[in-house]
């Protein structure tokens, strides 16, 4: 296995500004927007839930644990996103032994093979749309777990170093791949959480707001492709006592809703509902949500039937499904109990109409709550 080599920033240009000091000023925008409006907590069935999530008062939850990020270009996810690495931070600042942030992605890399995107083109030449089209492809992907190849990621602020001894334990189980250089590349799902991992670090060892004596914060992308939910659990259940030790933080990277014909999804608000969803954006909030509920009350397997039933087309549903599968393994074990919440939603656009096209990006926190809550 290379190991030997530093993952480029594919995207940076194209995606994301590749020029440090522009992308650092527009993160520094959306994380300061995001902590100016984090007390407004985007309400799920799980907010006043605590029979099934673990805690009926988020001032009783403690340290974050885990985010869910959005991954499209940043002027389109990149204030949303940035509520889940509000978190990052938290947790950095609050807890000494944090060491790793585990990155579970999806796959996307078929497509990005066959029109792989140039870092010779400004943001402003790539359509929402060309971009998000990639979820049609995602279905037919591999169906195993990846670990990420280089011992080192580059983004235009900071490179990462790669957890090199946690991506070694993990292969030693059998279970696991590695990703080819070509592929990781490619995939842009992982890449698009790796400057704002890299812009938290920047600025905490700048602030000295750390409580570490040594700041060393390494990452492992996992890339998850089309698993079945049997080995949603399995892998779910392999990963939990590494997600759940004190050194770990998880970012779990998906889309929601991609709503048009160019996804091939366009479901209409049904009618006699006694749901206030008139328009097509208030039915895509009103299907998210539902899938929200159901991350947010940790229900993996009501997860799936929602999935089956509704179709809905969140492109990073493996890894949710993984991730979930780990909390109630963790949940069951006595090893940890998380409270989940959705704290940010938004739309890249209001649909209204079949000649409309939308894409849904969320942002969600788990904080870890006493075992006996």
């Amino acid at each position: 296995m290379n190991t030997s080599y530093i993952r480029r920033a594919h995207l940076a240009g194209s995606w994301y500004d590749d020029d440090p000091g522009l992308l650092n000023k527009q993160l520094s925008k959306f994380l300061a927007d995001a902590s100016e409006n984090k007390t407004d907590v985007y309400e799920t069935e799980s907010t006043t839930d605590s029979e099934n999530n673990g805690a009926s008062d988020n001032k009783s939850a403690g340290i974050p644990k885990a985010c869910i990020s959005p991954h499209a270009g940043f002027q389109y996810s990149g204030p949303t996103a940035a509520y889940s690495f509000l978190a990052l931070k938290e947790a950095l600042i609050s807890n000494p032994s944090l060491r790793t942030v585990v990155v579970l992605h999806p796959s996307h890399h078929v497509y990005l093979d066959g029109c792989a995107l140039s870092g010779e083109f400004s943001i402003r030449y790539f359509s929402h749309a060309f971009f998000q089209i990639i979820y049609l492809i995602s279905k037919h992907l591999s169906n195993d777990l990846y670990l990420i190849g280089a011992h080192e990621i580059q983004t235009p602020l900071r490179n990462l170093q790669v957890d090199d001894v946690l991506r070694e334990e993990l292969l030693g189980t059998g279970k696991f791949s590695t990703m080819s250089k070509g592929v990781d590349e490619r995939e842009h799902s992982g890449e698009m959480q790796y400057p704002f991992i890299a812009k938290i670090i920047k600025d905490l060892e700048e602030q000295n707001m750390s409580e570490h004596d040594n700041f060393e914060v390494k990452v492992l992308p996992i890339m998850i492709g089309s698993i079945k939910t049997k080995s949603e659990e399995t892998f779910g259940k392999l990963l939990a006592p590494y997600l759940s030790n004190e050194s770990i933080f998880t970012v779990i990277s998906t889309d929601f809703c991609h709503w048009g014909d160019r996804f091939s999804y366009t479901p209409m608000p049904p009618r006699n509902t006694h749901e206030a969803v008139n328009e097509v954006y208030e039915y895509i909030e009103y299907l998210d949500r539902k899938g929200m509920d159901l991350i947010a009350l940790q229900r993996p397997g009501a997860f799936a039937d929602y999935l089956r039933e509704h179709s809905n087309t969140i492109c990073g549903r493996h890894p949710i499904a993984v991730w979930l599968n780990s909390v109630v393994a963790n949940k069951e074990s006595g090893k940890q109990n998380l409270d989940v919440r959705f704290v940010k939603y938004a739309q890249s656009g209001k649909a209204v109409s079949k000649e409309d096209f939308s894409v849904s990006y969320a942002s969600a926190v788990a904080r870890q709550v006493s075992i006996n809550s």
